[in-house]
């Protein structure tokens, strides 16, 4: 499975438009998240694969890179174009909404 730093995402961010999908429940995200990020709960998942589009590469993130970890290997077994952002928002230190 491919992975990122925190700080190898947050330069993406600055230098081109990248797809970041935030894997946590609406009330985590509630408390914050990345700007512009899509929000697919891993509850809903497989509910709201189809939102999912396979031709683009999408950053999987939650809070500490566990469980967009397990987002990403079913993903990945799917065909799907993943990256895991170890560490997650506990690490995370750039702009938040």
């Amino acid at each position: 499975m491919k992975e990122l730093t925190v700080k190898e995402v947050e330069q993406l961010i600055k230098d081109k438009q990248v797809s970041l999908i935030d894997v946590r429940e609406v009330d985590e995200v509630e408390a914050g998240k990345i700007p512009g990020i899509k929000n697919i709960p891993l509850s809903e998942f497989t509910e709201r694969i189809a939102e999912i589009e396979k031709d683009k590469e999408h950053i999987l993130i939650c809070r500490s890179g566990n469980r967009s970890g397990k987002a990403c290997a079913y993903l990945t077994q799917l065909g799907y174009n993943v990256i895991n952002m170890s560490g997650g928002m506990l690490e995370w230190e750039g702009e938040v909404e």
